[in-house]
Order: C-alpha cells, then sequence, then structure tokens
C-alpha cells in the first residue's frame, strides 16, 4: 500500500513539473508577441501619422532625416578627405618621378627637355576649403594621363638604354687573355721570322699553352679553321662591319656558326701556324680594314674605372 502512494505521488509531481515548465515557455513566447506587435503597432501609427499629417509626427520625422543626412554627409566628407591627402601624396611622387626620368632620359642620349617635370606651384595658405566630389575626380583624371604619359616615355627611354647596354656589349673592349701584357704592339715592326720591317695587324699576348683565350664582345663565330699563317683562328662577327680575329690557339671550343658572350672562352692559347711561340694574336677588323685593337681595350679599361669611381663614396 505504501508503494502504491508513493508512485501515485511521484507520478503527480512529474506532471507538475511538466506544467510548470510549459507555462514558462508560454509566458516567454507571449512576451515577444507582445514586444512584436507593440513595435509593429509603433511604426504603423509612425508612418500612418506622418503621411496623414499628424500633428508633431512631421516635425520628428524631418529630425530623424536630419540625422541621417548628417550621418551619411559626415562619412562622405570624412572619405573624401581621406582620398584627398591621398591624392596629395601621388601628386608628389609624381613630381620625383618626373625629376627621377629626367636624369635617365639624359643618360639615354634623349633631350631631357622632353620629359620636363611639371612647373613648380606653392605659396601662403589663403583661406583653404575642402576639395569637392568634382574637383577630386578632375585632379584623379589629370593624374591617370599624366601618368600614363609617363609611361610611355620611360619606355622609350628604357629602349634607348637597353639599344646601348646591346651596342656596348657588341664592341670587342674585353681583354682575351686576363692578367697578361701585350707583347707586340699593333703596327710596324721586325718581323720576328724574316727579320725583316712588316706591319703588325694586331696585338701579341703571350701566355702559357692551355691560357684560356675570351671573346672580347658577343658575336657569331663566322670562322673557324686552320690557316696556314694564323694557324687555328676564329674571327667572331660582332655586327656593324666588326670582326675580331683570334690565332695560333692549340684548342678551339667553339665552330662556325655558335653564338658567343662577351668573356666566353672559345679557345686555349697555342702557337700553331707561323708563329716562334706560344702566343695569342688578336685582331680587330672593322669594314675590311685592320684597327689597332689597343683602343678598344683601353676604351674597356676606362669605361670599368669609370664605373668603380661611380661606385665609390660621393664628395660633400
Amino acid at each position: 500500500m505504501h508503494i502504491i502512494i508513493t508512485d501515485a505521488w511521484l507520478a503527480k509531481s512529474r506532471a507538475m513539473h511538466l506544467s510548470g515548465i510549459k507555462l514558462v515557455g508560454a509566458g516567454m513566447l507571449a512576451s515577444v508577441l507582445l514586444m512584436l506587435g507593440a513595435i509593429t503597432t509603433y511604426h504603423w501609427v509612425f508612418l500612418e501619422g506622418v503621411r496623414q499629417g499628424w500633428p508633431g509626427f512631421a516635425s520628428v520625422a524631418r529630425l530623424v532625416h536630419q540625422d541621417e543626412a548628417a550621418s551619411q554627409n559626415a562619412y562622405m566628407r570624412a572619405n573624401l578627405d581621406a582620398m584627398a591627402r591621398k591624392l596629395g601624396e601621388m601628386q608628389a611622387r609624381m613630381v620625383q618621378i618626373d625629376s627621377l626620368g629626367e636624369r635617365v632620359a639624359g643618360l639615354a642620349g634623349l633631350s631631357p627637355a622632353e620629359f620636363k617635370a611639371a612647373p613648380g606651384a606653392g605659396g601662403a595658405l589663403v583661406g583653404g576649403r575642402d576639395l569637392t566630389m568634382e574637383e577630386l575626380m578632375g585632379a584623379l583624371d589629370r593624374i591617370d594621363h599624366t601618368s600614363g604619359s609617363r609611361v610611355d616615355w620611360l619606355t622609350v627611354v628604357e629602349s634607348r638604354l637597353f639599344d646601348q647596354k646591346i651596342q656596348r656589349t657588341m664592341v670587342p673592349t674585353e681583354k682575351p687573355v686576363v692578367g697578361v701584357q701585350v707583347g707586340s704592339a699593333f703596327g710596324f715592326r721586325i718581323d720576328p721570322i724574316t727579320g725583316r720591317s712588316a706591319l703588325h695587324t694586331g696585338l701579341d699576348f703571350p701566355a702559357d699553352p692551355g691560357t684560356p683565350i675570351l671573346s672580347a664582345a658577343g658575336g657569331v663565330v663566322v670562322v673557324q679553321e686552320y690557316h696556314p699563317a694564323y694557324g687555328n683562328m676564329i674571327e667572331v662577327d660582332h655586327g656593324n662591319d666588326l670582326i675580331t680575329r683570334y690565332a695560333h690557339a692549340s684548342k678551339v671550343h667553339v665552330k662556325k656558326g655558335d653564338i658567343v658572350k662577351r668573356g666566353q672562352k672559345i679557345a686555349e692559347v697555342g702557337s700553331t701556324g707561323r708563329s716562334t711561340g706560344p702566343h695569342l694574336h688578336f685582331e680587330v677588323w672593322v669594314s675590311g680594314v685592320p684597327q689597332d685593337p689597343q683602343r678598344f681595350l683601353a676604351a674597356g679599361e676606362n669605361l670599368t674605372n669609370a664605373k668603380t669611381a661611380g661606385l665609390g663614396p660621393r664628395k660633400p
């Protein structure tokens, strides 16, 4: 009997507990619905009052609209001010680009006047005001146009500098044998075999057999053969009717048609052909006429010295 009463009491307690949870949930749902209803009613009454022109509603609507417009204007003004500051930075950077472009144009052999920077401007600030959107867009359009023309001009300068670099690369100013002094110069001399005066059409670089022979400039190998007088001989065409000749080599590392770079090893010193000892006989021909190679090599040394001096500390 006691057990039956206890089970009945537990079942009743559980039913009451579930009823309490349902009541709480129902109360919360009713509160949410009441709040939504109140908000909906407020907006309906407010909008209806504005449309019908009820007293007081129009002024409230104007205040709300003014606050929203003021917030939007403040946001737009902040953005315009930020864009104006960025515009000022872009204009200052364009002045630097103009100045740099003018100097680089001079180095490329072009007239710096064609890259003339915009005239300077300045003065005391009197009655400064904020930029309008139209003024800001106009200034941006002008910078866009100016930057486009500067890019085109710098492209021309780059092309000219590249052409000059190629031309310097194709001029034989690289010493063909490193660390060796000239043994016999260009011009008339006593021939070492006949003992008579004869024209020496190149420079002789005495060196040990196997010493690397380097191409004095970039070009194309047009001759690689054995010559009775020059022995193992190489001729490199550098364009513009300019050819270099390397003679008496013991070994040759290139063949006709090969493209060689400045300073590339193309052969080794030897004593083949008409020679009294191991050396390199080096010639430079321009339009079929032999030239003094020392003039070209001296120009290369002067250029190297100028570059080295330019890397040193500048005087104040």
